[in-house]
């Protein structure tokens, strides 16, 4: 799959690196959501913030930020974050930002 923008450097903190390694099905979640985010679709983010992202793809000046949940699994939320100068694209879990 091809991104809508450049990713930077991949990387994932510990805790969502240590949850994919013991868990596969936590592993496919985190890989699905990462070709969401890649697509253009934000998940789980309000009107006003998936906006946001629109601008910043258009005006590469702001971080674009991402949050997905898993509807079998309600513990599982993943935030993608790739920072403004696209650096970097961090998976984290929101307790970890």
């Amino acid at each position: 799959m091809i991104s809508k923008f450049e990713l930077g450097q991949l990387v994932a903190t510990r805790g969502v690196a240590d949850k994919m390694g013991e868990n596969k099905a936590f592993s496919d979640f985190a890989l699905r959501s990462l070709r969401r985010f890649i697509s253009g679709d934000w998940g789980e983010m309000c009107e006003s913030d998936k906006h946001q992202n629109e601008d910043a793809l258009k005006h590469h000046d702001n971080r674009i930020f991402a949050a997905y949940e898993n509807a079998e699994h309600a513990a599982w939320k993943l935030w993608i974050i790739t920072e403004w100068d696209h650096s970097a694209t961090t998976l984290l879990f929101p307790s970890e930002y």
